[in-house]
């Protein structure tokens, strides 16, 4: 996958998951913007990264000849799931290091003999809205037995982020917490619609995408099937 294309295929996602990253609920679980009845918030977003799929990114198709797309050339399709996360956000780390797993699973249209199939894929670290500030690359290798036509493996992903840099200035914080009353003045006022919260909570949201790693002509099928 070109750094062009990876770039446009992660803003597609970072601007479709920013509103959702910024009043998904959790409430009590350190979740994040929860609005109550008061039309005030009552709890800030968790400072650990969301952990997200990219479009597109999710599966991988290979072809048995070069330049074909049909699907009688296809040899062997995955697709990334079950992406799960851990991050330690206790109060006292100065570091949120998040570890995520997941699996591939795989199947082969040719099921004669056993066969070794390897495919990459990368792990990302994206800041407010789709800056890329980290990237590594990795494999996961999937072994089919003769005769078998489907094989599993899992993959394993990391970040780290300095707790400073993800957690909200103290002004923003107490302009998302303030009780607003009906009648007030300021109660038809959307905190998360000010230019300086939407700034301060882009600067701070982290994301870590995983997915796999495609060629040109793997990201464009994804994109036309």
């Amino acid at each position: 996958m070109t750094p062009s294309a990876f770039r446009q295929s992660s803003i597609r996602f970072v601007a479709a998951m920013a509103l959702v990253g910024a009043l998904g609920a959790c409430k009590g679980g350190g979740g994040e913007l929860v609005v109550d009845d008061s039309v005030g918030v009552t709890a800030l977003r968790s400072p650990c990264p969301l952990v997200e799929i990219p479009e597109m990114t999710g599966d991988i198709t290979m072809m048995s000849a070069p330049g074909r797309t049909d699907a009688g050339a296809i040899d062997v399709t995955a697709a990334i799931t079950n992406l799960r996360s851990t991050c330690d956000d206790a109060k006292g780390q100065t570091q949120l290091h998040t570890e995520a797993t997941f699996d591939v699973y795989a199947r082969r249209t040719d099921t004669r003999g056993a066969r070794r199939v390897v495919l990459p894929y990368f792990s990302a670290v994206l800041r407010g809205g789709g800056v890329v500030i980290a990237k590594r690359l990795g494999s996961v290798t999937l072994d089919f037995a003769d005769g078998q036509e489907r094989a599993q493996a899992q993959g394993r992903a990391a970040s780290t982020v300095d707790r400073t840099e993800a957690t909200l200035p103290a002004n923003v914080r107490k302009l998302l917490t303030k009780k607003r009353r009906a009648g007030e003045a300021d109660a038809a006022t959307d905190p998360l619609a000010l230019p300086e919260v939407r700034a301060a909570l882009a600067k701070a949201s982290f994301e870590l995408v995983v997915g796999f790693q495609l060629t040109d002509a793997q990201l464009k099928y994804n994109a036309t099937r």
